[in-house]
């Protein structure tokens, strides 16, 4: 594959959507260890602008689907290799033609999903699995509650603690009740009603991608022994708070649970890269349903 000296890509000099530039810059040099992919396909977070300010200009977007385009013979990829991953936060990301991206950090995409959406999973599932998981430590016939069961993390966070065998209770508008159950909840209560705990039994795990009052009145939820963690802000008492990380191995029992039908990916809309600005402004307003998505390229639309 013929990789060119520049590429289109989008940089941020400024911590907001007016700091957005889409520009001609160098495809990005390789370390050691990392491979350049063709990005297709890169997902953008509602709030991720605020996050490079220390390294401006700087290149947002964590989460890509694409094709592997150097390797340098590494192990764990070959060239032509469909891929998605979560990528570093501490570096440029991939809202460009091509990234480098550390060989160990890739899996083998979703084979029944689009590269669009591929993009969509990695940062909201990967984050739902790791606060479920790792520090939630859930099993199955616990009673987990999810604060904001339909939002971007909480809508994999209802769905995998279904496929676990948990009991899952949620919080979501009456409007999203059915939304909800859809994606696996057993009960769903309004959140915003300041009674709805007396609604609910005690529960084993609460997991909160909402913070604020839901994260202040968690604990009175838990049942002894009862495990509190959150993606939103720092837990009262012993909860935990966690950034979430990139995880190959993750990523693979993924994609296995999407390709057999056991999780859904939800896109709200797709860019082109040109459309970033307009992507990132989509991303802040309210009333999404899925994910924001940069289509790279439009040539791959179901493979």
């Amino acid at each position: 594959m013929t990789v060119p000296r520049t590429m289109k890509a989008v940089r941020l000099y400024a911590p907001s959507v007016d700091g957005l530039r889409y520009e001609t810059m160098e495809t990005p040099p390789l370390r050691a260890g990392e491979v350049l992919i063709e990005v297709h396909a890169a997902a953008i977070t509602r709030d991720e602008l605020e996050w490079p300010l220390d390294r401006l200009p700087a290149v947002p977007s964590y989460e890509l689907s694409g094709v592997v385009a150097s390797a340098d013979d590494l192990a764990e990829v070959s060239v032509g290799d469909k891929v998605y991953a979560l990528t570093p936060f501490d570096r440029d990301g991939v809202a460009a033609e091509y990234a480098a991206v550390a060989a160990p950090l890739l899996a083998p995409k979703p084979a029944s999903l689009s590269h669009v959406e591929s993009a969509a999973l990695p940062l909201p599932a990967l984050s739902a699995w790791q606060g479920l998981f790792v520090h939630g430590r859930l099993a199955a016939g616990d009673r987990v509650l999810v604060h904001g069961a339909v939002g971007g993390v909480g809508q994999f966070a209802t769905q995998l603690g279904h496929w676990r065998g948990a009991h899952v209770l949620a919080t979501a508008r009456p409007d999203a009740f059915q939304a909800a159950q859809a994606l696996g909840a057993h009960e769903v209560v309004d959140g915003r009603s300041g009674q709805f705990e007396d609604e609910l039994e005690a529960v084993d795990l609460i997991f909160d991608t909402v913070g604020g009052e839901f994260l202040r009145r968690a604990p009175a939820l838990l049942a002894r022994g009862g495990r509190l963690v959150s993606v939103a802000a720092e837990p009262p008492g012993a909860g935990t708070y966690f950034v979430v990380e990139p995880n190959r191995a993750q990523l693979i029992e993924l994609a296995k649970l999407v390709d057999s039908g056991q999780l859904r990916v939800a896109i709200d809309s797709t860019f082109t890269l040109a459309e970033a600005t307009m992507a990132f402004k989509r991303s802040l307003a309210a009333g999404k349903h899925g994910k924001v998505v940069i289509e790279v390229t439009d040539d791959e639309k179901l493979t």
